[in-house]
């Protein structure tokens, strides 16, 4: 029993350090393509965590909607619309936009912390459930129907973001 609980903080460890990762390579890879996957390697961290907190819906719905739809239309955006220029304005990265970026960071680190440290913490009685398809459905149908309702809209919008990106893309090109 003493083990399952090393196994467990050995995997928070592991998923918020996918998470931190992944949103170190999207913040500073050089390359759009590498940002994006750096995204979705922090999304897939984040649906590990929500995995192991104990809601296998919600990191089932992180994985089907982030990672399955917003990063697959930004990487589809990006391969079909027009080249862009690779490297960084240098009027972006002027001393007065650091300066203000530094204390945008530093006024959101401080309130996050604050409501950090003034949460009070319970901890969530261990839940096992039930993954048969039955119960799966059940939910889905009666306890999730707005989510999975939610869920469908927006993988029709990413659809349809995706069809007018591939249009916009051709015309500029000339091959529509």
């Amino acid at each position: 029993m003493i083990y399952y609980r090393y196994v467990a903080e050995a995997l928070f460890v592991l998923f918020t350090i996918l998470i931190f990762t992944g949103g170190c390579i999207a913040v500073s890879a050089r390359y759009l393509m590498n940002a994006v996957l750096g995204l979705a390697l922090a999304l897939l961290g984040v649906a590990g965590l929500y995995f192991h907190l104990g809601s296998p819906f919600l990191a089932m719905m992180q994985i089907l909607i982030y990672v399955g739809a917003v990063v697959i239309i930004i990487a589809f955006g990006i391969m079909v619309g027009p080249k862009p220029r690779q490297e960084a304005d240098k009027r972006l990265t002027g001393p007065r936009n650091v300066l203000i970026s530094l204390a945008a960071c530093a006024s959101a680190v401080g309130l996050l912390s604050s409501l950090v440290l003034q949460t009070v913490w319970v901890p969530a009685a261990a839940k096992v459930g039930d993954f048969s398809v039955k119960f799966l459905g059940e939910n889905l149908l009666y306890q999730y129907c707005l989510a999975f309702e939610l869920i469908s809209v927006l993988l029709l919008a990413a659809i349809v973001g995706a069809i007018i990106i591939a249009g916009i893309g051709r015309e500029e090109t000339g091959k529509c």
